[in-house]
């Protein structure tokens, strides 16, 4: 057998097709790298609620990165030393008033897996209700926001993405902010220090894996620390040009199984049967 490696995967526009699946092909490869004895994690800024199918679906039990970092945790293991590093509440309620003068299509405000929402819209509503049909909070953020929130995400008017991210600049020494990948032109924020590679870093260290052994997915700015952490970075055929400037290798979109094309060569799986 290959020396075990740790194999990180982000979910949206990496592992995921655009209809929001994973390919049988992919899904066979990955199934067969676990199988080969190497390790898989899911590492995504969605939140536990919106990741758990696909974990479950891959068979997974592993720790898993949520929440781009801010919330390191082990969906079967309730004894792991998890790590949750939310957003203090004033600077928080400081970015939704930004955003209110700004204007934007919504602001949702997630604290684990309770979800505040400051507007009604039935499409976010269907994406981030949770499989067991948690109560979602609607209604404005500034009176209803009353914990510490583990991420903020912003639907901003697409011309003002780029005036909405200067604003957040400001507030560099405590937050983090990141791009979701299509379709879903989203802003989230963390708060600062928090990305995928603290979490893959925690996770390699648990599994005893060196940084030269931990491959790891991605196609958005919010993989970026992950793979310049990562001995083996690959980016998406589909990835943003800065991602692909970062990482060591380029593989196949995930409209083209790109996972699958990788790990099948990278780690000789076409050589051993299942």
């Amino acid at each position: 057998m290959n020396e075990q490696h740790l194999i990180a995967l982000d979910l949206d526009g990496t592992l995921l097709t655009d209809d929001k699946v994973i390919s049988e092909r992919t899904k066979k490869t990955v199934l067969q790298a676990m199988q080969q004895g190497h390790i898989v994690v899911i590492a995504t800024g969605r939140p536990h609620r919106a990741s758990i199918d696909f974990y479950e679906e891959l068979g997974l039990d592993t720790p898993m990165v949520n929440f781009n970092g801010a919330l390191i945790h082990h969906p079967k293991d309730h004894r792991w030393d998890a790590i949750h590093s939310p957003i203090g509440i004033r600077t928080a309620h400081k970015i939704i008033h930004v955003c209110h003068e700004l204007g934007v299509k919504n602001i949702l405000a997630e604290v684990k897996d309770q979800v505040y929402l400051d507007q009604y819209d039935d499409e976010i509503m269907k994406i981030f209700q949770g499989k067991d049909d948690s109560p979602i909070t609607v209604g404005r953020l500034q009176s209803n926001l009353k914990d510490d929130p583990t991420s903020l995400l912003i639907h901003p008017e697409e011309d003002k993405i780029k005036k909405l991210r200067e604003r957040l600049d400001e507030e560099a020494s405590l937050i983090e902010h990141r791009k979701w990948g299509a379709p879903w032109h989203v802003i989230e924020i963390v708060r600062a220090g928090m990305n995928k590679a603290v979490g893959l870093d925690k996770i390699a260290r648990y599994f005893h894996i060196p940084k030269s052994r931990v491959i790891a997915f991605g196609d958005e700015d919010n993989d970026l620390e992950m793979l310049d952490y990562a001995g083996v970075g690959v980016a998406m055929g589909n990835a943003i040009d800065e991602l692909k400037a970062v990482a060591k290798h380029v593989t196949g979109t995930n409209e083209e199984d790109g996972i699958d094309a990788f790990l099948t060569d990278y780690l000789n799986l076409n050589k051993k049967a299942m």
